[in-house]
């Protein structure tokens, strides 16, 4: 009979991440399933999108998309491992990742900052923009993201016990700055969209302008309300001894939320760029249903 504990009665391998004695558990293991295959597909075909579309690779808002999107598929990937099995990440940790998983939702927060700031430059100092914040840079940002993010990962793994917990909480600090800069940085983008938009001519650049601060005022929305809760409870957890504290993975509510934007980030690109879903429908759903094409 399968248990929750780390291992199996004979020791071999890791326990499911529920015991399947009350309907809850088998509800609990379906909804798992059904959220890391959504989440793999849903980013999954953007990817596939983005790449096969070279229109779309050479504009900077798509390849922030890609990076998000190439991110929100492991997330996805990660779910059947950290959903549906015995799996406790963070200190303590019982058949952990060593926070290798869950860092991937830190690579997208990065993401997001950089994409903010990106899409700020481009409607405040345009001139500016075209001629320092070139492809090569914005590609050199995501690669960024990625090294920056798992070389503390990687570092934690290395230290001591102890100052891995110190360092690790000395980056949950950090990551409240960049909270913090990524919410300001929205409502700064939510008044440049509402008022200076308004004043420039119409013009093909300024719908382009206005679609990309839409897509990216809502994608953060979208962010910190899903992973905000999380993001509190570990504060709350580890700076302050109290918080919520779950049987594993697939019984957190807080991170359930989290590995949940891995699907509604791609949905609100698909919703706010048309030229995104005309690359979908061409290169994903056309090969899968030639009648998709055609419409």
């Amino acid at each position: 009979m399968l248990t929750s504990n780390t291992t199996d009665p004979e020791g071999v391998g890791i326990a499911l991440s529920v015991n399947f004695d009350i309907p809850v558990d088998y509800a609990i293991f379906i909804f798992q399933f059904i959220l890391a295959t959504t989440a793999v597909l849903v980013p999954g075909h953007l990817v596939i999108s983005i790449f096969a579309n070279r229109p779309l690779r050479l504009q900077n808002r798509f390849i922030f998309m890609l990076n998000t999107s190439i991110c929100d598929t492991l997330v996805g990937c990660s779910g059947y491992y950290l959903g549906l099995f015995d799996v406790q990440e963070g200190f303590p940790s019982r058949n952990g990742t060593y926070n290798i998983l869950p860092s991937l939702l830190g690579v997208n927060l990065m993401t997001f900052l950089f994409a903010q700031f990106d899409r700020y430059f481009a409607v405040c100092h345009p001139y500016m923009y075209t001629r320092f914040i070139t492809r090569r840079v914005v590609i050199t940002a995501n690669v960024y993201c990625w090294i920056y993010v798992y070389f503390n990962t990687i570092v934690t793994i290395f230290l001591p016990l102890s100052k891995a917990i110190q360092f690790y909480v000395f980056g949950v600090v950090s990551l409240q700055v960049v909270v913090l800069t990524k919410v300001i940085m929205t409502i700064k983008l939510y008044v440049v969209a509402r008022y200076q938009l308004a004043r420039d001519p119409p013009s093909a650049e300024r719908e382009n302008n206005k679609e990309s601060l839409r897509i990216i005022i809502f994608v953060d929305i979208i962010f910190l309300l899903l992973w905000g809760p999380s993001f509190v409870n570990i504060v709350l957890r580890l700076l302050l001894g109290g918080g919520l504290i779950f049987r594993n993975e697939a019984t957190n509510l807080f991170a359930i939320l989290a590995r949940l934007s891995a699907v509604c980030t791609p949905a609100v690109y698909l919703w706010g760029s048309p030229a995104l879903r005309q690359a979908t429908v061409k290169h994903v759903w056309g090969k899968l249903c030639p009648r998709c094409r055609k419409r």
